[in-house]
């Protein structure tokens, strides 16, 4: 059976960085497919980059993501793995890619990742969303739901 990690990251303390944790927080209620589970990892990279070395098919980060379009516009995009930067673990700033890297050089991969990212109106300290990123929750929840069907869907299990 394929496996997929479904991980809202991100900051609570500055404004619509929260959106992945809020992300999380909206599907922690919902039936998943089989072989998908969903954890709000906030700004616990490190514990994400361990979690992924227990052997993912495919990993959905839910982020605040700028992108240039308005805000509260949510995207989905593939992003290459070729070009990962060299890891540098710091606890506290590690973005995804440095994530992935990690992961790569402790001998751990991940087959695909997605990521579903909103466009921030803020990310200035202080705790809430901003109207236009709150209202895009569940459009990132249910654009959630349809990737890990069709991750399952395209990553059939071997029967033996």
């Amino acid at each position: 059976m394929s496996r997929t990690l479904v991980a809202g990251i991100g900051n609570i303390f500055f404004g619509d960085d929260a959106f992945g944790v809020e992300v999380a927080g909206r599907l922690a209620g919902r039936a998943m497919p089989e072989g998908v589970r969903v954890e709000d990892f906030g700004i616990r990279s490190v514990h994400l980059t361990y979690e992924l070395l227990d052997g993912y098919d495919t990993l959905v980060l839910v982020d605040a993501l700028a992108t240039g379009e308005s805000p509260g516009t949510v995207s989905v995009f593939e992003p290459s793995l070729d070009d990962l930067p060299a890891a540098t673990m710091d606890a506290h700033t590690m973005d995804p890619a440095t994530v992935l890297a990690t992961l790569a050089g402790l001998g751990g991969e991940v087959g695909r990742v997605l990521i579903v990212g909103c466009e921030p109106e803020g990310i200035d300290e202080g705790m809430g969303l901003s109207p236009p990123v709150a209202a895009a929750i569940d459009i990132a929840a249910e654009t959630v739901m349809d990737l890990v069907g069709a991750t399952q869907v395209a990553s059939p299990t071997l029967e033996g």
